[in-house]
């Protein structure tokens, strides 16, 4: 587990080569044992104060770190990722992570204005196979109380999207061979996107779920304009369960419209307005429907087909988000300030998607060489612990992700499919001992 973190964070520069080194050592020690609080994690009073000392870092009395040059090293590792594919899906969200209780300086009020905390909104790059990629850029903040007439001042959280979209931007232009799409909720239905799309030329697409029933400047209203056009044709796919609701197929009837939606200065924007809309769902189910926008044209029900599932990838940032609030329990932290707040913060995001990106590959990938991501001792300990005879050659990705599982509670029955965020993290954790556990006897002159 420790090859990773090397790969990933080892380029970091933060000025001091022994910083360098021990950020290395704190993603791999937060790897191991991700639900764990920072002491548990770092195993002893030596390393978790080594681990304290290196949050200090953040003090204006210290070297001021900021938690972006942490998160560098791994930027442009996914960077490097993203130009092996001909499309990556670039997808952008907020999360807000509730510090409430605890005393923390500089955090600010979050939904309710009497709860404390702050927020994170990363793009994630993701392939329309869902493999994560990594994180391609973030923001963190807080925000200020309200005013007494119930304004926040400071700067309009909506920025945030537009920014994201010209960062996105940007890496597409020194990306000719990948095809980079911007990819986001209802949140990012602003005109003010698509506008600074088209005056940059559009360099990245951009495929954004539909929040406002615009008016036309033909008259009218879009939706019932999309709605009135004749179906493309039909969709079914598995909607995975959630919320407590089984899993279940889902068949969609789709629809398409080019249009132009007006700005405020009058310039018209053209755009393509897909709606799809369940057939008959089950009694007691809400109709899955989705209202989509994009940038590009749809001319047949393939190419609405491959946006729909481009949107559909938009999950995997829910479960980075999963991974990193109830695998790493980002919100139970307890440091002093935001800026150390923020430096830890930076650490756990490149765990969680470590984490995020084993799950997937198990299921992407799963023929791959386990020693492409574990070590020896990693894979054969996840044997033994499972009471299995370890092969003699290295076996597949997927065979060692669901060991891993099964010792975080996975069953692995024939009809369990395939594990989930929680039992894989669980699992890391005991795994993490057997591998201490091979080190230190090794360390003392005992071969195993």
């Amino acid at each position: 587990m420790g090859n990773w973190a090397e790969e990933e964070l080892g380029g970091a520069n933060l000025g001091d080569a022994r910083l360098n080194r021990r950020l290395v050592r704190l993603a791999t020690r937060f790897a191991e044992q991700p639900t764990a609080s920072i002491p548990n994690a770092c195993g002893d009073w030596a390393e978790t104060m080594a681990a304290y000392r290196f949050f200090d870092q953040a003090s204006e009395k210290k070297r001021s770190l900021s938690w972006q040059a942490i998160l560098q090293p791994h930027i442009d590792c996914s960077l490097a990722r993203m130009a092996q594919h001909p499309v990556v899906l670039c997808i952008q969200d907020t999360t807000e992570l509730n510090f409430n209780g605890q005393a923390i300086e500089g955090l600010g009020p979050l939904s309710y204005e009497a709860q404390r905390g702050m927020y994170l909104h990363p793009t994630y790059a993701v392939t329309p196979q869902r493999e994560p990629l990594g994180v391609m850029n973030a923001w963190m903040w807080a925000r200020e109380p309200k005013g007494p007439d119930g304004t926040r001042p400071g700067l309009s959280e909506s920025r945030r999207w537009i920014e994201g979209y010209e960062q996105v931007a940007q890496t597409a232009a020194r990306m000719p061979n990948t095809r980079l799409v911007y990819v986001a909720d209802r949140e990012a239905d602003m005109v003010g996107l698509m506008q600074r799309a088209q005056a940059l030329g559009t360099p990245a697409d951009w495929l954004i779920r539909a929040r406002h029933n615009r008016c036309l400047p033909q008259g009218g209203k879009l939706w019932a304009a999309v709605l009135a056009e004749e179906p493309l044709g039909e969709i079914e796919f598995v909607l995975q369960s959630r919320q407590g609701q089984p899993e279940r197929t889902v068949r969609q009837e789709v629809r398409v419209k080019a249009t132009t939606i007006p700005a405020a200065d009058g310039q018209l924007i053209p755009v393509t307005c897909l709606i799809a809309t369940e057939i008959a769902p089950p009694l007691g189910c809400k109709a899955v429907e989705w209202r989509l926008l994009t940038n590009r044209e749809v001319v047949d029900l393939e190419a609405a087909v491959q946006l729909i599932d481009g949107y559909r990838c938009r999950w995997e940032i829910e479960i980075l988000f999963h991974v990193l609030k109830n695998g790493c329990r980002v919100e139970a932290l307890q440091l002093g300030s935001m800026p150390k707040l923020e430096l830890a913060l930076a650490v756990y995001l490149v765990v969680s998607w470590r984490l995020a990106r084993l799950i997937r590959l198990g299921r992407i990938h799963p023929d791959w060489s386990a020693e492409l991501f574990f070590s020896k001792t990693e894979w054969v300990g996840a044997y033994i612990l499972n009471r299995k005879k370890p092969p003699a050659k290295p076996p597949t990705v997927r065979e060692v992700v669901r060991l891993i599982a099964r010792l975080g509670g996975f069953l692995a029955r024939k009809g369990d499919g395939e594990p989930g965020a929680k039992s894989l993290w669980l699992g890391f954790q005991a795994l993490r001992h057997f591998v201490r556990g091979v080190e230190i006897a090794r360390k003392h002159g005992y071969a195993f």
